[in-house]
């Protein structure tokens, strides 16, 4: 048996065609690549070393998200993009809501069959149902494309058309993660996950007592000065609603810097005249797009050090759960962190190659664009979503979410390389 595969390897490299071996290479060097800069982001963190403290970690953190993601969604999407383009990758969006639904429908009945403890069954949902379509895709990109021998072929195109298509998705899931999973992350009416009744949520300000609840406050406070005159009385009235509707809808969280990138790079790539005005390599303005590009190359390394380094503090979080004393550790479980752990990894992305499937078979995606299905692949096949354990932070659960977080990275390390040599198998 083990002679019969082996020659079946030997023999494929001698026809030409891609060996099991060549697949794999390609499936597991960007993990081993990722996994290597994460390492070395942990000893600059480790207290032996000590580079990047918790504060230092926390400025990379921000300058990674406030200005390197956004120039690097800004600068590739925006020069990929073309509206045509943008009819072509409509089901990139699509494709995030899909998943997102069907992930959510696995881990609704798998909470359902494991009873996770109160209050945390909708926690269990959302950490198998949301993952992540962002940070870690781009960095699979960029270590896969960086082979001049990739499958996908020229080094440069590979890399734009992977970070244009993971970046014209993100949008969709930043809505979704603020308004889907903010209300999903809620605790029960009246408690916190800490079991306390009357605590109010952290993401609201403690209210006096016996003061009227923020929705039966009225938007404009009727004793107003008689000499108000009616114009600016309906001018205060109508920014006193835009105020209330930005804080009902979330918009402020919605629109990160990612967020706004794409937009901009968006609306600039579809318009001739402004893609030309600053994107082309031959615009009066390249000089911005450029330092854009720049700007964006760093994002990578600098991701992966801060991603290992935050591995420190999730790992005292974790051991404080598991071993520590008191009525807070071990919350959830092993039997409900296994499940949410063997659910996002290895049950959802089945989900997702058949919702690709599918979509192919309809038409629905563009032809003979091998990146697009791969792109559209990863984003059922990622670990949980980080910025899930932003959200379940603001909720009073960000603990249990960080130990959630950090096992399912680390066992995302093996099941993302075995999905990618799927993946790459039936794509080439």
């Amino acid at each position: 048996m083990e002679w019969s595969l082996l020659s079946k390897i030997i023999e494929d490299q001698g026809s030409g065609g891609r060996s099991f071996l060549s697949t794999a290479k390609f499936a597991v060097l960007p993990i081993a690549k990722v996994f290597t800069m994460c390492f070395m982001g942990y000893l600059m963190a480790s207290k032996h070393v000590n580079i990047l403290p918790t504060n230092g970690r926390k400025l990379l953190n921000g300058l990674v998200f406030s200005l390197l993601l956004p120039c690097l969604i800004f600068s590739q999407l925006g020069r990929a993009i073309t509206f045509e383009k943008l009819l072509q990758w409509w089901f990139i969006p699509a494709n995030v809501v899909l998943g997102s639904i069907s992930g959510s429908l696995i881990g609704f009945i798998v909470a359902s069959v494991i009873s996770p403890p109160y209050p945390y069954f909708k926690f269990t949902v959302i950490h198998i149902g949301i993952g992540n379509i962002g940070n870690i895709p781009l960095v699979l990109i960029a270590a896969l494309c960086r082979d001049v021998s990739n499958p996908f072929g020229n080094s440069e195109k590979c890399s734009q058309d992977g970070n244009a298509y993971i970046s014209f998705g993100q949008w969709v899931g930043a809505i979704i993660l603020y308004t889907y999973v903010f209300q999903m992350l809620a605790p029960p009416p009246g408690e916190t996950f800490d079991g306390i009744e009357g605590d109010r949520l952290p993401t609201r300000a403690q209210a006096p007592v016996g003061a009227v609840p923020p929705e039966q406050v009225p938007l404009l406070n009727s004793e107003e000065p008689e000499t108000t005159n009616m114009d600016s009385s309906a001018r205060r009235k109508v920014i006193a609603r835009l105020f209330y509707l930005v804080e009902k809808l979330k918009l402020k969280q919605i629109f990160q810097p990612p967020i706004i990138a794409s937009v901009l790079a968006i609306v600039i790539g579809v318009v001739p005249f402004l893609k030309h005005l600053i994107l082309t390599d031959d615009a009066p303005f390249f000089f911005f797009t450029d330092s854009c590009l720049i700007l964006g190359e760093a994002m990578i390394p600098c991701i992966l050090l801060a991603l290992g380094g935050n591995l420190v503090d999730e790992l005292h979080v974790f051991f404080s759960l598991c071993v520590g004393p008191g009525a807070g550790s071990s919350r959830l479980g092993l039997r409900t962190t296994a499940a949410i752990i063997f659910a996002r990894l290895v049950l959802v992305p089945p989900a997702g190659l058949g919702i690709v499937t599918l979509a192919d078979k309809l038409g629905f995606l563009p032809e003979g664009d091998k990146m697009f299905k791969f792109v559209l692949l990863l984003q059922h096949s990622m670990p949980t979503s980080v910025l899930s354990g932003a959200v379940a932070n603001l909720r009073g659960c960000g603990k249990e979410s960080a130990a959630i977080l950090f096992w399912v990275h680390i066992f995302a390390v093996f099941s993302m390389a075995a999905w990618i040599v799927l993946y790459l198998a039936i794509l080439f």
